[in-house]
């Protein structure tokens, strides 16, 4: 019988057996605690270079279909399951789950300890890895190909999933607001559910300037999801100063979140093994509710939990945290129409406990109106 081998670069090699499409592909190893939502997932561009180990044992049994797909292609680099279910029931499969990732192209590998994996990754942090399927390799020789990967940080990705040339997501109903979205791998249902409050969406590329954003006259600015070191992005950075001056409200999720922080003057850094599923909670600190939210993350920010801070742009408080870790998971600025969360509100596959969230947007732009003659 065929052997597949996942390896990851501290030496640990997991044996399992081909799944998917053959071959050998590497990235990041991190593995995601959702029991649902694999499709979502795979997705997901924020998951570029990621070889996703899925904890849930039994994966594959609702199949696939183009409805729930958050891009227009599978974005993993690899994908890690225990159990892949070897029949599709659902009334809204449209295709097998395996034969999807084979027509993509995606190496995958089956039968591995993921509750080990798991265990080791959260001990260990995430780290390279690499799958290796139906090779004639040596056990050295494939620890020697992973360590000659590029680690996660550092690493500059939005140009990679970030849309060539702007589109318009209608609004639902009556129009009400325009937002100028950025795209850093901005997932479908973020300007759906925009789009479904009376916004048009207008997803603009990652490297769009102030006055490309204001050349559609918005009434705000949305920061979106994506992949890779928030360090990296220090033009979209400084684009998003200047909004901030410009006195345009802004929202950011995930990447989004970890980029407005870094506006404002904090630094970011990695997580050991980061946050990524739809069961993890986060405290609001002005509500004391806690909210079961989505999650796929592997950077943080560094502010003050415990005290108002200062920025240029006056001051702020973190307004969510985890209450796994403690991270910030959300902050605002109290002066001026600014917030952000490290978490989904989308929430594809769920959770829609933060959902409130656009909701809370459209409010911030109501409050603060675009100055006619400014923008």
């Amino acid at each position: 019988m065929s052997k597949a081998f996942l390896v990851l670069d501290d030496g640990r090699v997991f044996e399992g057996c081909p799944w998917a499409a053959r071959g050998k592909t590497f990235g990041e190893a991190v593995f995601q605690t959702g029991m649902t939502g694999y499709q979502e997932t795979l997705t997901d561009p924020s998951y570029h270079k990621q070889v996703v180990v899925m904890t849930a044992p039994h994966i594959g049994n609702t199949g696939v279909n183009k409805q729930d797909n958050e891009s227009g292609k599978i974005w993993v680099a690899g994908f890690v399951v225990r159990n892949p279910s070897t029949l599709t029931s659902n009334w809204r499969s449209e295709k097998d789950l395996e034969a999807e990732l084979v027509d993509q192209g995606v190496v995958g590998i089956s039968g591995v300890d993921t509750r080990a994996l798991t265990r080791h990754l959260r001990d260990r942090g995430a780290m390279r890895v690499g799958i290796f399927s139906e090779l004639e390799m040596s056990r050295e020789e494939m620890v020697v190909e992973v360590r000659k990967t590029a680690p996660m940080s550092g690493s500059y990705l939005s140009e990679d999933v970030s849309t060539d040339k702007p589109y318009i997501v209608k609004a639902i109903g009556q129009k009400r607001f325009t937002v100028a979205a950025i795209d850093l791998g901005i997932k479908g249902a973020t300007p759906r559910a925009l789009a479904a409050r009376g916004v048009e969406v207008h997803v603009l590329p990652y490297n769009s300037s102030l006055a490309d954003i204001e050349a559609i006259h918005p009434d705000g600015v949305f920061l979106s999801n994506g992949p890779g070191d928030p360090a990296t992005m220090t033009a979209v950075i400084d684009v998003v100063r200047d909004v901030l001056t410009a006195e345009i409200p802004v929202f950011g999720i995930c990447f989004g979140h970890q980029i407005l922080g870094r506006a404002l003057g904090f630094d970011t850094f990695k997580l050991t093994f980061g946050h990524r599923g739809i069961n993890q909670p986060v405290l609001d600190k002005n509500t004391g509710k806690v909210e079961i939210t989505a999650h796929n993350h592997g950077f943080a920010l560094k502010a003050p939990t415990d005290a108002v801070f200062s920025t240029v742009f006056g001051t702020g408080e973190v307004t969510h945290v985890s209450l796994n870790d403690g991270v910030v998971e959300g902050l605002q600025l109290l002066e001026r129409g600014a917030f952000s969360v490290q978490y989904h509100p989308e929430a594809a596959a769920g959770p829609h406990d933060a959902a409130y969230l656009f909701d809370r947007f459209i409010s911030l732009m109501e409050k603060y109106p675009r100055k006619v003659g400014v923008h």
